[in-house]
């Protein structure tokens, strides 16, 4: 099949390198545009826009994808089928009804749990032992479409979000091109979502990363490996925001909520039902270090607490 691609992030790249290396024909690539990157916020293509670059595809950049320019240009491209992968924006229904094999998405989740924007970070925010990835045919309804093909991942007692998605990216990617296979031969059928078990999974935003150490150690947890690598969950220290890259929780609880023990070797903090040993932690202005090695450059007094 000729294919239109859509995505923009690092985590869409392996798709759009599995497509390439398959049977089907990419012939354009459609991204967000350039948008400022690094400390002098200069504009950058995004990853999918690099990639596609060096392989001398068409790159289309539109600012709304409703674009009269922009719709005009795919139609002319006339793609059988566009695959999609973390693009960023809704597809209006003129853009829908271009390809006659329609777009199909690649969500990372066994949907209808944790439809939206975030559904890795929030599988583990709710302990989630398992998620996984899912093709489905976009509709307008927030991915809501009906499925292909599904892949399942089991969710480790230390992975992050970060982790999760780095190998859902790989698997999902396969099965993105397995999907495509399958809808050129006539043999996958999209079915309908079900009606019960629909979730729904909204951005992480910087608000919700906030630890709460009258919480749970497990609760604790999964809040810090699920906000890894972004947005961080965060606490604050002497009035100044502070992140907690990682943690293992102890048996230990002989310490309240957010008091510390600081030792040679870790840093252990309490919460409503036990402790954490910390990490890797960001203190404001500092580089990402060892929680332990952060500790021995503190003067600790007895009033020093965690989200005092």
């Amino acid at each position: 099949m000729r294919i239109v691609f859509a995505g923009t992030p690092e985590v869409a790249v392996p798709a759009l390198q599995a497509l390439l290396a398959s049977r089907h024909t990419v012939i354009a690539v459609v991204t967000r545009p350039d948008a400022p990157a690094g400390r002098g916020r200069t504009l950058r293509p995004s990853p999918v826009a690099e990639l596609a670059a060096e392989h001398g595809l068409e790159v289309l950049k539109p600012e709304r994808v409703r674009d009269e320019d922009f719709l005009v240009r795919l139609r002319e491209l006339a793609p059988d089928c566009c695959p999609v992968v973390a693009y960023g924006a809704l597809l209006p229904q003129a853009a829908l009804d271009i390809p006659p094999r329609g777009w199909v998405n690649l969500h990372f989740s066994v949907l209808p749990r944790w439809r939206g924007a975030a559904p890795v970070q929030h599988a583990v925010l709710a302990g989630d032992t398992a998620t996984g990835a899912t093709t489905f045919r976009i509709v307008r309804a927030l991915d809501a479409g009906p499925v292909f093909a599904t892949h399942t991942e089991p969710i480790g007692p230390t992975d992050t979000s970060g982790d999760l998605l780095g190998r859902l990216a790989v698997s999902g990617a396969q099965l993105l091109v397995e999907t495509l296979d399958g809808i050129e031969e006539g043999r996958l059928e999209a079915i309908p979502q079900p009606e019960d078990g629909v979730t729904v999974a909204p951005k992480i935003t910087v608000e919700d990363a906030s630890i709460d150490w009258f919480d749970s150690a497990e609760k604790i947890d999964r809040l810090i490996r699920g906000c890894a690598p972004a947005p961080g969950a965060w606490t604050t220290f002497r009035g100044e925001r502070f992140k907690i890259n990682s943690a293992l929780p102890s048996g230990a609880d002989d310490l309240d909520p957010g008091s510390v023990e600081v030792t040679k070797r870790a840093l252990r903090v309490g919460t409503a039902d036990g402790s954490l040993v910390l990490g890797e932690v960001k203190a404001q202005g500092k580089k990402p270090m060892a929680a332990a090695d952060w500790a021995r450059g503190v003067s600790w007094t007895g009033d020093d607490r965690f989200g005092g």
